[in-house]
């Protein structure tokens, strides 16, 4: 658990500390009170981030602490955390399928529409595996966002197997 305080000017650096303990993957337990279950990783990242508010010239406690009571809360905010991710993730998926049915219904079938798309589908498997790392609690959107993702590879595959046929043809 991670207790800290930011000066309140400038804004930048409270902003900065937010965005970095949730993309941690940590929830707030109340204002400045950020957890993250006890993995070695996590405590590394809260020590480099303890330093960082410290050198903001703000103040920050580390702690290792046990869930004496309410911990089904505690694994609830975790799990509806990783859930709002993978929802994100499932919405992005569905947006990579738009993008390639209107590939399709343009009859843009080129290498380099290809490629794009490509790099499109690795940023969503990175991002995925990046929050599969940080469910410690099984959350259970996970399966829709593989199933999404797995939507995703059979209609670049499918797609690619098209930009291949056409760029044969127009050879």
């Amino acid at each position: 658990m991670l207790v800290y305080h930011v000066p309140s000017e400038p804004t930048r650096l409270r902003a900065a500390v937010w965005r970095r303990v949730k993309n941690l993957g940590a929830i707030y337990l109340q204002a400045s009170v950020a957890a993250l279950p006890a993995t070695n990783s996590a405590e590394r990242a809260l020590r480099k981030l303890r330093s960082e508010v410290v050198d903001m010239s703000g103040t920050a406690i580390l702690m290792s602490c046990q869930v004496l009571a309410g911990r089904a809360d505690i694994v609830a905010q975790f799990q509806a955390a990783r859930n709002d991710e993978y929802e994100e993730i499932v919405d992005k998926c569905a947006d990579f399928v738009a993008g390639i049915d209107k590939e399709y219904a343009d009859k843009h079938f080129s290498y380099a529409e290809l490629e794009e798309n490509e790099v499109d589908l690795v940023k969503l498997r990175t991002w995925l595996a990046r929050v599969r790392e940080r469910d410690a609690f099984g959350a259970d959107g996970l399966q829709q966002a593989v199933s999404c993702l797995a939507e995703c590879e059979e209609k670049l595959e499918a797609y690619a197997v098209r930009v291949y046929a056409e760029e044969g043809e127009s050879r």
